[in-house]
């Protein structure tokens, strides 16, 4: 559940934001979200260390699990929830085969100063601090998805829309935030009046998600260069034909074009769904008299309406689709088949950092077809960045059993170079650029080598 989410519950039941909740209250709230499993628990410090622990709670069955720790340094608290969570989801799915090294690798996230001015930027009362802290939280993390998102909502809410437009496009296309970003970084560039560019924000969103207020925003953005966005309101319509200013938007496009007729016939639409919409009476009134000839009744049209609101639930349900969607298409291929489309899924997570995604995609790969060179080579690449070099290297030499690869190459380079068995890092660069004499990882690889060479003389 999301912050707004949980705020919402408190808000819901009469409760502060800052509200500690018991047990008891703690499972009031998991009613209000409808939420299936809550978390409880506790943590101490210890010097320079902090101990956790943690219980998952059945709500609708009110029972609890065993309880799990984690500890660490206080500098890595990132890395500790992040062990305590996998330890977490094992209870819930002692199926989940995920490695504790990658699901804590991809948790240690920001450094532990720009989390803090985060949680700082989104707790403040004062909007002035809020903004000052999430400022610093960008300067420290300029990587941090979701201080950018932050950030950006107190810009566009203070009505900076430039300002907004920023820091909306800084948050990266594979952060979970991703579509609201770009949806909301579309509004902000139509309030500032740069509608080419609000028009390929939208554009993108719904390549993605393509929600009828996202299309519908698109076509306003279209329109006010002066293009013709009738198609754009259409499939709005059809997406969602209960909306009135979707209707509304399509009568305006219509009048433009000339098509009085059809423009009555939406308007009329729009009056029958929202009859107490004073701006539609008095435009259908005006086209009427207009229609009939009548003196006095030319008027310019009003705009189109934005929508300017993000349906956040709706927009996770549309993901999940299509998440359902993908799994149908690969659970209809042949296993050899659907290994291949999960190793280069994998291949395409591991380019964008996503570990977790990576290995998933990586071991459902290898269970699917064990000898799937690309697969092993993904999962070699995994166990490399998560710090497991015998695991990798295991992973990496399977795969170059199985056919010689780059990927598998470079790993194996990469680690004896780690290792300091320099010329033996050269032969595997060297038969990674036979494969591939472009390879730029080959090359930079090879340029490390003789650097660590170099220096060594």
């Amino acid at each position: 559940m999301s912050r707004p989410e949980r705020l919402y519950a408190l808000d819901h039941l009469g409760l502060p934001q800052g509200f500690q909740p018991s047990r008891a209250s703690s499972l009031k709230l998991a009613e209000t979200l409808d939420a299936d499993w809550i978390v409880v628990g506790s943590y101490v410090t210890d010097g320079p260390a902090i101990i956790a622990e943690a219980r998952l709670v059945d709500v609708p069955h009110l029972r609890m699990g065993e309880a799990v720790t984690a500890r660490g340094e206080m500098r890595d608290m990132p890395g500790v929830f992040g062990s305590l969570a996998w330890k977490l989801t094992r209870q819930l799915d002692p199926r989940f085969n995920v490695a504790e090294e990658t699901f804590v690798a991809a948790s240690k996230g920001p450094r532990l100063d720009a989390f803090e001015q985060y949680i700082r930027g989104i707790t403040e009362p004062d909007q002035q601090e809020r903004l000052l802290h999430l400022k610093q939280a960008v300067t420290l993390g300029s990587e941090m998805g979701q201080a950018w998102m932050a950030l950006g909502r107190e810009e566009y809410n203070n009505q900076h829309y430039q300002d907004a437009a920023q820091a909306f496009a800084r948050v990266g296309p594979n952060d979970a935030d991703a579509l609201e970003a770009g949806f909301y970084r579309g509004l902000s560039l139509l309030f500032s009046g740069d509608y080419p560019r609000a028009e390929d924000a939208f554009r993108s969103v719904a390549k993605v998600l393509p929600l009828p207020e996202v299309i519908n925003n698109q076509g306003v953005a279209l329109s006010r260069r002066g293009k013709d966005a009738g198609v754009l309101f259409r499939q709005a319509i059809a997406a969602d034909p209960t909306v009135a200013d979707y209707h509304f938007n399509l009568a305006i496009s219509l009048k433009h074009k000339g098509d009085i007729a059809e423009a009555l016939t939406e308007l009329a639409q729009c009056l029958h769904l929202r009859p107490s919409d004073i701006e539609a009476q008095d435009l259908q009134d005006l086209w009427k008299s207009a229609a009939a000839g009548a003196e006095g009744s030319k008027a310019a049209d009003p705009l189109e309406r934005i929508v300017r609101t993000f349906n956040a639930v709706a927009f996770r349900q549309a993901a999940q689709m299509m998440d359902q969607v993908e799994t149908a298409k690969l659970a209809a291929l042949t296993p050899h088949e659907r290994a291949q489309r999960l190793a280069a899924q994998a291949r395409d997570f591991l380019n964008h950092g996503l570990l977790l995604e990576a290995e998933r995609a990586s071991l459902s790969a290898v269970a699917d077809d064990n000898k799937l060179p690309e697969a092993h080579a993904s999962l070699a690449e995994v166990r490399e960045r998560t710090g497991d070099a015998n695991a990798a290297r295991r992973e990496a030499t399977t795969s170059l059993e199985l056919l010689p690869s780059v990927n598998a190459y470079l790993v194996l380079g990469r680690l004896d170079l780690a290792a300091g068995r320099l010329d033996v890092a050269d032969t595997e660069a060297e038969s990674a650029l036979r494969i591939d004499p472009e390879s730029k990882p080959a090359l930079d690889l090879k340029r490390q080598i003789a650097n660590r060479n170099a220096s060594k003389k």
